[in-house]
């Protein structure tokens, strides 16, 4: 028994139709009538496909029985979609029709994209101090050549651009060796009240200086989870750094360690990690992007106090890695608590 024509496309696992050589839709299988439309077979090509791209890449197939390629764009009702679409010929009926097949690279699309916009980050945040030393030496080399007064506060500003770059390329290898390191998980036992003391004794001073409050509680014994020990150690920080930097004069912040109970996100047995501040909080319209990079809530502030934009993405990598999760609570005029939850097993 010879198969026909849908039921050859019906094994495929991608959208795919055959036009004969009437220019009609002779056979179309399930996905890519669910793609295009129901009862498409028999209807002539051009209104089934509809993108003018598509048309005329079916046309010169048609002309030429040469195999193309093109694109065909549509919105699954949430989001875009890109296929690549493959038109090549097909012997029928002593001449030729072609087959029509889309492949969905909306993943790689999208990847394409996130690589074309971090470099564009990557190049503004470095241009902009790279543009104020530029302006400096300039001047130093200018104006400024016999005046120490302004010669001594250029360099000093010179030295801040230079180490926020400094700040950048150190998130940038940093952000690059836990993407690295993700799929790897890691089985260290890790003694996270160690690391909440740790923690809390490198940031003290930093807390002092900008006049907040930095406390612990921390339960007696030993809670440990599978881990590595400085990635641990560097959410810890970044967390606690920004609620430092960020929560304001006269504000407290505290660092909270749970012990092991069953944590629905888990599915399992998981501890509880919760950096508390009493700031000015986050309106609930940036909470989303937060682990988004160079995403900031205040681009001007966050610059002025250090921030690359990178920390909390690489929070969110490095949890990833620990299988674990990020919380984000916040109310403007209530402070902000960020709560990671960390499985207990590996």
């Amino acid at each position: 028994m010879t198969a026909s024509p849908r039921d050859i496309l019906r094994v495929l696992g991608i959208p795919a139709l055959l036009i004969a050589p009437d220019e009609r839709i002779a056979a179309a299988n399930d996905a890519a009538e669910a793609l295009l439309g129901k009862n498409i077979e028999g209807r002539h090509f051009i209104a089934a496909l509809r993108q003018p791209i598509l048309l005329e890449t079916i046309e010169q197939v048609q002309r030429d029985a040469t195999s193309r390629d093109t694109r065909f764009l549509t919105n699954d009702g949430q989001h875009d979609v890109t296929y690549r679409v493959t038109c090549g010929p097909v012997p029928m009926e002593g001449q030729h029709g072609v087959l029509v097949s889309f492949v969905d690279i909306t993943p790689v699309e999208q990847a394409g994209q996130m690589r074309r916009d971090f470099v564009a980050n990557v190049s503004h945040e470095l241009r902009t101090p790279l543009t104020a030393l530029l302006g400096f030496i300039e001047t130093l080399q200018g104006p400024a050549r016999s005046d120490p007064a302004a010669q001594e506060r250029f360099l000093g500003i010179m030295g801040s651009e230079a180490e926020r770059m400094n700040r950048l390329v150190s998130d940038l290898l940093s952000l690059s060796r836990v993407e690295a390191d993700e799929r790897v998980r890691p089985v260290d036992a890790v003694d996270l009240g160690v690391l909440v003391h740790q923690t809390h004794h490198s940031l003290s001073h930093l807390a002092k200086d900008a006049g907040i409050t930095l406390s612990v509680d921390v339960p007696d014994g030993t809670v440990s989870v599978p881990g590595d020990a400085d990635q641990l150690r560097q959410v810890l920080t970044n967390l606690t750094e920004n609620a430092i930097k960020y929560s304001g004069e006269g504000s407290a912040v505290k660092i909270h360690l749970g012990r092991p109970t069953y944590e629905n996100r888990l599915r399992g047995q998981g501890v509880r990690i919760e950096v508390e501040d009493s700031g000015p909080g986050i309106d609930a319209v940036h909470l989303p992007r937060l682990t988004e990079r160079f995403y900031r809530v205040d681009n001007h502030r966050s610059r002025e106090l250090g921030g690359t934009g990178l920390g909390l993405a690489i929070v969110k990598h490095i949890l990833n890695r620990h299988r674990g999760r990020l919380q984000v609570h916040s109310r403007l005029g209530e402070g902000t608590r960020f709560t990671v939850i960390l499985p207990v097993e590996a």
